[in-house]
């Protein structure tokens, strides 16, 4: 698939959380991830990578997927998946069937209802 075919693909948005490892090595780091599509995804994080670097990515109910960054700018990167991902598992609030008991699902922060501005944490 071409470039140009490629940008067609429906993309959710998404802010979640993941575990980035470059090139297999250890620790993970971690980014936070934009868009999501079955084929890659667009990440942004505080690390340095190059175009054609192999990565796998740790996805909330999906687990690891290995890919290689498409793509650079700035603090922003894509990657294109190995195999195809079904991305709306990660929208998803139940754990996967293989999760063990240490899996802790992600609310977004819409999910939060703060009514007294005193219980609001000052940033």
């Amino acid at each position: 698939m071409g470039d140009s075919e490629q940008r067609h693909i429906t993309r959710d948005s998404l802010f979640v959380l993941a575990a980035l490892r470059v090139e297999r090595r250890e620790p993970a780091c971690r980014v936070k991830i934009r868009n999501l599509s079955a084929g890659g995804l667009m990440a942004e994080g505080d690390l340095r990578v190059r175009r054609g670097t192999p990565v796998s990515v740790e996805i909330r109910n999906v687990g690891w997927v290995d890919g290689t960054v498409a793509w650079v700018q700035d603090t922003r990167f894509g990657i294109a998946f190995d195999e195809e991902i079904d991305p709306r598992a990660a929208r998803s609030a139940s754990a996967p069937a293989d999760a063990g008991d240490d899996f802790v699902p992600m609310r977004p922060l819409a999910a939060l209802h703060v009514t007294d501005p005193a219980q609001m944490r000052k940033v």
